[in-house]
């Protein structure tokens, strides 16, 4: 597909987005990377030259250095968060599974900052939410 037609698609859909949403400067720019990204891919206009610049990425932050007590770095980026998840997905149009992939990201370590995963700890054995989902859990089987 031509790159005009992407780019015409791209505004038709993010503007739709945003006259129901409200949306930062921002959030307007990432969702129209995000949205011409998938369309592009979903075209397969650069299909072939991503396979190869995948091979060829080296990650923006060493492996041992992305995962701190207070940040998470962006592989692809650099830029700092306290969570990956929606970053990949808005920024560079990845799941978690596919960065952990392109990065051998171990399976078991969080996109999460270590602090930031603590502190939802601490607020959830505060509230008590185990107990109440176990409870939730024993009702939903008995009835």
């Amino acid at each position: 597909m031509e790159k005009k037609v992407l780019i015409e698609l791209t505004a038709e859909i993010v503007s739709a987005h945003a006259s129901v949403n409200e949306m930062s400067r921002e959030d307007l720019l990432d969702e129209i990377q995000a949205v011409f990204g998938k369309l592009n891919s979903l075209a397969g206009v650069e299909a072939a030259a991503e396979g190869e610049a995948a091979a060829e990425i080296k990650p923006a932050v060493p492996v041992h250095q992305a995962f701190g007590a207070d940040k998470v770095y962006c592989m692809v980026c650099g830029k700092g968060f306290t969570t990956l998840k929606k970053h990949l997905a808005i920024s560079h149009n990845l799941s978690p599974k596919d960065y952990r992939k392109k990065f051998n990201v171990p399976a078991k370590t969080p996109l999460v900052a270590r602090n930031y995963s603590e502190a939802k700890k601490k607020i959830a054995q505060k509230l008590g939410l185990a107990e109440k989902l176990a409870e939730g859990r024993k009702k939903r089987a008995k009835g």
